[in-house]
């Protein structure tokens, strides 16, 4: 016998014979109750956030296996798609090549492989840490049936209406060049500017100043606007400016969204690079001009002097213009909230594009009520209040992300852009030329889904639906959660409004 204890060999040992009895799996008829493992990222490693919240699963679900209840702790990871196709690609960098050497199937191919590679170590920790999860049952979010449900939802949801292809406003990264979900937008305050500029009235008679922490994005603005209630500028309403640097007229408008006490009242609308601007644009039916590439370098929309600069020395060029042409007021030190991609850190723009979107607001409102009615429980109480102040303020979203790595969007186009969402290549085509009269040639969408899009169907599609299997009936809906507050929308509030 070892003199000293060793727990590492000890608990191994242990935890193999426990693993190879079959001890984790459940057992009897007594009352089911189940937990899904929050399924971690295929491409890390469990930090102590994991291994705290794995011990109070741990505990949980040990205590009611001890108890008689029939148990199960199901285990998985998730397929992290920005995240994991960063990590490859930058080992192809390392070799000086890009996912586009490769073309998407082999890059794809490149990414299961080290998938395989490296998707063992969470597995291993926890065994390391004596988790009693059923490893018969582990899942991954790209298997072949995770794939399976993720198809028949996003299926089931475009025929009900909820899923639609439209261009809208998002947040775009430059650098990863996809479309992000605000909760993976940071937006931290940094030191900037507050341009003042001068816009001249058409008739001659003046000048408006409007302020703005992005210069260079005038030239794409389609309005300017003023509080109704201005009497500053009441009488300049449905009149016209002439846009510096681009000689375009564009009106004077009326909207409450103005703080006649913020600048000088006045503010430049560019609906195709501001949230808020393309609100009001499309209360006013105001022209979109997108004037940025997706590299965020400045597009053929702008006048010649400006096309292919990058933004930021767009930014220099446009605002030494204006100084050189009388129309620069002055200039103050501004703090703003940048907004940048959690991954990339990239300064993040305001991007008019087709994506695809969940109408979300049918969805929410029985999400709501199960939390309202108790049906749903959350411990402690107070995250509830965070719950709801989400839910009530909702807004589509946007699943669609420019990437390789992920579930293909069930999409097809024909030639004339018609779009036919279908389980499979030949239900589209069946569909194509039912409208055609002939068969067509169609090409699928290139993009992927959310990553959170999957993971949404977690605690059913692990349990084998869209098949009715045993599993299902017993232990869905699952018993509890326990999981980080800092996900309940990302994963929480999404899981609810898909089982249901």
């Amino acid at each position: 016998m070892d003199k000293s204890y060793s727990p590492r060999d000890i608990e191994s040992r242990i935890y193999a014979a426990w693993e190879a009895a079959g001890w984790f799996a459940p057992v009897g008829d007594g009352t089911p109750y189940c937990i899904v493992i929050p399924p971690p990222n295929v491409t890390g490693t469990l930090h102590m956030g994991h291994a705290f919240q794995h011990t109070l699963m741990d505990v949980l679900t040990r205590l009611h296996r001890m108890d008689g209840d029939r148990t199960l702790w199901q285990p998985g990871t998730d397929h992290a798609g920005i995240a994991t196709q960063m990590v490859v690609e930058r080992q192809l960098a390392a070799d000086g090549r890009t996912r586009h050497d490769l073309g998407r199937e082999k890059f794809v191919e490149r990414v299961w492989e080290w998938k395989e590679e490296s998707g063992g170590t969470i597995s291993r920790q926890m065994r390391r840490l004596g988790n009693s999860v059923d490893w018969s049952r582990d899942r991954f979010t790209m298997d072949a049936g995770l794939s399976e449900a993720v198809l028949e939802v996003f299926v089931r949801l475009h025929e009900d209406g909820l899923i639609y292809r439209g261009k809208r406003l998002v947040n775009w990264d430059p650098v990863l060049h996809t479309a992000l979900s605000d909760l993976e937008v940071i937006a931290e305050p940094e030191a900037g500017s507050l341009w003042h500029l001068r816009y001249p009235l058409a008739d001659g008679s003046g000048h408006l100043i409007v302020a703005t922490t992005r210069p260079e994005t005038m030239l794409g603005d389609t309005a300017v606007a003023v509080n109704p209630a201005d009497e500053r500028y009441q009488h300049l309403v449905g009149q016209q400016v002439r846009l510096p640097l681009t000689g375009r007229l564009v009106p004077i408008i009326a909207d409450d969204y103005c703080d006649p006490a913020f600048g000088s009242g006045c503010v430049k609308i560019t609906p195709a690079h501001d949230f808020n601007d393309y609100e009001i644009g499309k209360r006013h039916s105001l022209p979109m001009i997108n004037i940025l590439t997706a590299d965020a370098a400045l597009n053929d929309q702008v006048p010649a002097p400006y096309r292919g600069l990058d933004r930021s020395e767009a930014r220099k060029r446009v605002v030494a213009d204006l100084e050189a042409a009388g129309l620069l007021e002055k200039v103050d030190p501004h703090t703003l909230p940048v907004p940048r991609g959690d991954r990339s850190g990239a300064v993040l723009e305001p991007w008019l594009t087709d994506q695809w979107y969940v109408r979300i607001a049918p969805l929410a409102e029985p999400a709501i009520a199960a939390v309202e009615s108790g049906r749903i429980r959350f411990v402690p109480d107070n995250w509830s209040k965070t719950y709801f102040q989400w839910m009530r303020n909702i807004q589509d979203w946007c699943i669609s992300r420019q990437l390789w790595w992920g579930h293909r969007i069930p999409a097809w186009y024909d030639e004339d852009g018609n779009i036919f969402v279908a389980r499979s290549e030949a239900d589209a085509q069946v569909a194509a030329t039912r409208q055609h009269g002939k068969p067509v040639t169609l090409r699928q969408d290139e993009d992927v889904l959310d990553t959170w899009f999957s993971s949404a169907l977690w605690p059913f599609s692990t349990l084998g639906w869209p098949q009715p299997t045993k599993e299902l009936a017993v232990f869905y809906p699952t018993s509890v959660l326990v999981t980080g507050f800092d996900i309940i929308f990302f994963w929480v509030a999404r899981m609810i409004m898909m089982g249901l």
